[in-house]
């Protein structure tokens, strides 16, 4: 009974040989700090991952998005429709291929 109203007391951080008793004190403080700081930088990054990740989704669904856009407009039927409007109309005889052959040395 006597050795615990002396813990309680804390007649161990006051005594003579208290010094020993306070760096160890200290010590673990500062390694309870620095492993909560720890944690905290790691849930701080998790979230950032998760934020990231998120924002990586919806570029990838904005860039599919606007490839079947651009895969519509370039269609032939599309073109032509656009250039109809215009004014243009398709060409009812293909173009003529011209082939040049050149002289090699």
């Amino acid at each position: 009974m006597k050795q615990l109203l002396s813990f309680l007391n804390m007649e161990f951080l006051v005594k003579d040989d208290a010094l020993k008793n306070w760096r160890m004190i200290l010590f673990v403080s500062f390694l309870a700090l620095l492993i909560i700081s720890s944690g905290h930088l790691a849930d701080r990054k998790i979230f950032q991952i998760a934020q990231l990740n998120n924002e990586l989704k919806e570029m990838k669904s904005q860039f599919v998005e606007k490839r079947a856009y651009l895969m519509e407009l370039k269609m032939e039927s599309r073109v032509t429709e656009s250039l109809r409007e215009k004014g243009i109309k398709p060409a009812k005889t293909p173009p003529l291929r011209l082939v040049i052959e050149s002289k090699e040395q």
